[in-house]
């Protein structure tokens, strides 16, 4: 069976400038469109703005990668996971005031020296969002 005609049969490089004008127009980054995750660029990325958060203060997973125009809220963690060992790992947490999970324990005794708004319930205790999300 040949295939039809028309835009399914093009294949040629008006196609590859199509795509990618379609690209630049949703507003995507050259790797998402591409397909490609460029680690290194995304992770120096990461951990720059995470440099960059104030004592008492913190952002969420998701905002980074906002910040970074992605939604890849899930490759932040990886980043921290992975190489977050140099900067201030406690003042990101989860879009609900989480700490990191596995150091609650250490990120409890950072927060308080810092001076960050906490709210405690019987689950434990929580980042106060409204209070100590940083808006770069």
């Amino acid at each position: 069976m040949t295939p039809p005609a028309g835009r399914l049969a093009r294949s040629g490089s008006g196609d590859r400038a199509r795509r990618a004008k379609d690209d630049d127009r949703l507003g995507l980054r050259a790797y998402e469109a591409a397909g490609v995750f460029e680690a290194d660029a995304f992770a120096e990325a990461v951990l720059d703005i995470v440099a960059q958060i104030p004592p008492g203060l913190v952002l969420s997973y998701g905002a980074i990668a906002a910040e970074l125009g992605s939604r890849a809220s899930r490759q932040v963690g990886k980043v921290m996971r992975n190489y977050g060992g140099d900067v201030p790992w406690w003042r990101v947490v989860h879009s609900d005031g989480r700490p990191p999970d596995g150091h609650e324990d250490e990120a409890l005794g950072h927060y308080r020296a810092e001076g960050t708004p906490l709210r405690h319930g019987a689950s434990g205790y929580r980042v106060a969002m409204r209070e100590a999300l940083w808006r770069p």
